[in-house]
């Protein structure tokens, strides 16, 4: 990387020091020269429409046909309802659901259904707007009931079964979580062994750590599952396989060998009826199997079309990765929200005196912006990245590409994405409810309601950690392969260094000579090369540390193995995080490619874009400092721009917000329809009549210094 003209010497992180007195000089004077930024917000305004659109992104028409589901009354929560008659509200609203033809969207044309994958999911997901509980319990019903049935089995029981999934005259649960397992699916305790001689399968969950736990529509309204099980034939465990099981007769009534309990009260969804199953040798049909997978001959003979029992596992898992993906919208669409109600409120309310006298806004204030602006900016970049994933996910399961490298890259994706926005909607829920102040926490401006709702979103469809940590095992394979494929024969201490020190990463913020001049690396802060090479660092060198850990004990025992790598578990889990950040900036970065780079919407929508990135390695400052990727000098002027990016992007704010095209119906917060401006308008109007009346009381400071200059 070549030093700017004029630089005498590369600079590094030790000679650097010799400027930081002109550094913190230029900090504390905000003298950041930008001069596209000053353009950005210099008078110009986004295209409102144009940036809805991309934001509605693959599948608009479903989109906004999940929006007037959810701006439709008749699908509200309810928050006056305790959680008896919330579960019968949610029920019904289901029913009705059904008669919008959106529940439908996912399944074939030869069942009634759109043979939509990508745009089921782009309507699911916004009825987060209406109740997450309905969200949920339709995704329960239609996401993973419905689609085991589809995507696990075969003919015979589409025919069989689907219509009445779609209609929701068979209501289901999906019974694969259970009390003692729950993100280790393989390891779970019920079983399903055959009987030649009746030609079933016997469902038994063997001890209480096995019963089904945490199942939507398990409590009350579920007449069959779909029940995950060991499939022991002929004295052999060929591992996990999927089941349909009846559980219910029509009055309501558990069958025979069949029994559970409600979970109850819940910190959040309490629309839901969660509960538990157990089975007691509870017998049904051989083909009662899904067996897309694996099957079993009535003489008991087991086949597979996957030889490998690992392979196979992973695979049936895998098709029904589609709950992750739909929750990594719900998040987004969480996101926006929490920004709408927050942004539009911090526009209106005014607290304490300014300079003139008057109030002033929120929004004005730099804690504000620096509070709610990176929230915005992170509602666009997890939009966008939902919008790659859908295609993503479009794409493999409706044929148009699937093959086990992109269900792999799916399955990749959606497991780093959906910790990511799940963690960040739960984050600005909670930002945009503080900076509310006490009107936030009113349930009636649905900030605390959706929180709530939201928590447990971190938990189900794959655990945030173990999902990350999944990601984190992606990579590192990928980075031992790699090394393999190149014929990398190094000593343990040299792996990491060889496989990404040799990229040139290692020498960002110490090799480069513009350190004489604060405004001149402003520049190089904003190149989208260097933000993207930052970001990947955060990724690539925890990943080559850990294949350095692991070289070290190649030859050792496979319990120290075990011990090294559980050693390193944390440092995995924060390389995936860091890589589903990097994948929200990217698609942020390639979402810029719709607008005219000429345009005012192209400049300020890169400057939220920077904002987003920068504001994630001002998160990690530390560690870019401690390995040496930034000089302190650039570190202080990340968090020194960062606050110009906030000032400058605050009058586009209400425009952002607005792009997302929710309504009053929609956010449903009194704070976010306009009384708080009526409020301060009647107020100013109030104390400006009193004023002219000439009947205001004069104020004691006031009388004070007319006293005093007499």
């Amino acid at each position: 990387m070549s030093t700017q003209p004029g630089a005498s010497r590369p600079q590094t992180a030790d000679s650097a020091t010799e400027d930081l007195s002109t550094t913190e000089a230029a900090v504390a004077a905000d003298s950041l020269e930008d001069p596209e930024l000053d353009a950005a917000a210099a008078g110009g305004r986004i295209d409102r429409e144009a940036v809805h659109q991309a934001l509605l992104g693959s599948w608009p028409k479903e989109r906004l046909a999940g929006r007037r589901n959810a701006a439709n009354p008749a699908f509200w929560r309810d928050d006056s309802l305790g959680m008896d008659a919330h579960r019968e509200r949610v029920l019904e609203q289901s029913r009705k659901l059904v008669e919008t033809g959106t529940p439908a969207l996912a399944y074939p044309v030869k069942y009634g259904g759109g043979n939509t994958a990508g745009g089921n999911i782009a309507a699911f997901e916004e009825l987060v707007l209406a109740d997450p509980s309905l969200q949920i319990k339709g995704g329960v019903q239609w996401g993973l009931f419905g689609a085991a049935i589809l995507h696990l089995g075969t003919e015979v029981h589409h025919d069989r079964w689907l219509r009445e999934v779609m209609s929701l005259d068979l209501p289901g649960a999906f019974a694969m979580t259970e009390t003692g397992h729950g993100s280790d699916v393989a390891s779970i305790g019920t079983t399903a062994t055959y009987d030649p001689e009746t030609e079933e399968f016997i469902i038994h969950t063997p001890f209480r750590g096995a019963w089904k736990d945490y199942l939507g529509n398990a409590a009350l309204h579920g007449r069959a599952a779909t029940v995950f099980a060991q499939l022991i034939t002929g004295g052999v465990n060929h591992g996990v396989h999927c089941f349909f099981v009846p559980l219910r007769d029509d009055d309501g009534n558990f069958l025979p060998g069949v029994g559970g309990e409600d979970d109850g009260l819940k910190g959040g969804l309490n629309g839901i009826d969660n509960g538990r199953l157990h089975f007691t040798n509870v017998r049904v049909p051989r083909d009662y199997l899904l067996n897309r997978y694996g099957d079993v001959a009535a003489d008991g003979t087991y086949s597979s079309p996957i030889e490998s029992p690992g392979r196979r596992f992973f695979t049936m898992l895998g098709t029904l990765v589609q709950g992750r993906v739909s929750l990594d919208g719900a998040s987004a669409v969480a996101m926006r929200a929490a920004t709408a109600i927050a942004v539009t409120y911090g526009n209106q309310r005014r607290q304490f005196a300014g300079g003139d006298g008057d109030e002033v806004t929120l929004l004005d204030y730099q804690r504000h912006q620096r509070r709610l602006l990176p929230e915005v900016a992170r509602a666009y970049a997890a939009t966008f990245a939902h919008d790659e994933l859908l295609r993503k996910f479009h794409e493999v399961f409706q044929d148009i590409a699937d093959t086990p490298e992109n269900r792999a890259d799916l399955e990749t994706l959606a497991a780093a994405l959906k910790p990511v926005a799940t963690w960040q909607a739960l984050d600005s829920l909670q930002i945009a409810r503080e900076a509310c102040g006490g009107a936030g926490f009113l349930a009636e401006n649905r900030l605390v309601g959706l929180r709530a709702d939201m928590d447990v979103y971190a938990t189900f469809e794959g655990d945030n950690n173990v999902l990350l940590q999944l990601v984190g095992k992606r990579l590192l394979d990928d980075h031992l392969a790699r090394l393999k494929q190149d014929a990398v024969r190094t000593v343990a201490s040299q792996v990491g260094s060889r496989a990404y020190r040799g990229i040139g990463l290692a020498r960002l913020g110490a090799n480069v000579g513009d350190f004489g001049r604060f405004g001149r690396s402003v520049g190089w802060l904003r190149d989208p090369v260097h933000q993207r090479q930052l970001l990947a660092a955060r990724v690539e060198e925890p990943i080559g540390e850990i294949a350095t850990a692991l070289a070290r004990v190649r030859n050792e025992s496979k319990q120290v193995q075990r011990d090294v790598f559980n050693q390193q578990q944390h440092k995995l889990i924060m390389a995936g995080r860091a890589y589903g950040e990097l994948l929200q900036w990217e698609s942020f970065t390639r979402a810029l490619d719709r607008f005219d780079p000429a345009s005012d919407t192209h400049r300020i929508l890169t400057a939220l874009r920077d904002l987003y990135g920068l504001e994630v390695i001002e998160r990690d400052l530390g560690w870019y400092l401690m390995s040496g990727r930034l000089t302190v000098q650039r570190a202080r002027m990340v968090s020194s721009y960062l606050n110009r990016l906030v000032a400058k992007l605050r009058p586009h704010a209400q425009d952002l917000v607005a792009a997302y095209g929710y309504e009053d119906a929609h956010l449903r917060a009194k704070i976010a329809t306009g009384a708080e401006a009526e409020r301060q308008a009647e107020a100013a109007q109030y104390y400006e009549q009193l004023r002219a009346s000439g009947d205001a009381p004069v104020h004691e400071k006031t009388l004070r210094a007319q006293r005093d200059r007499r």
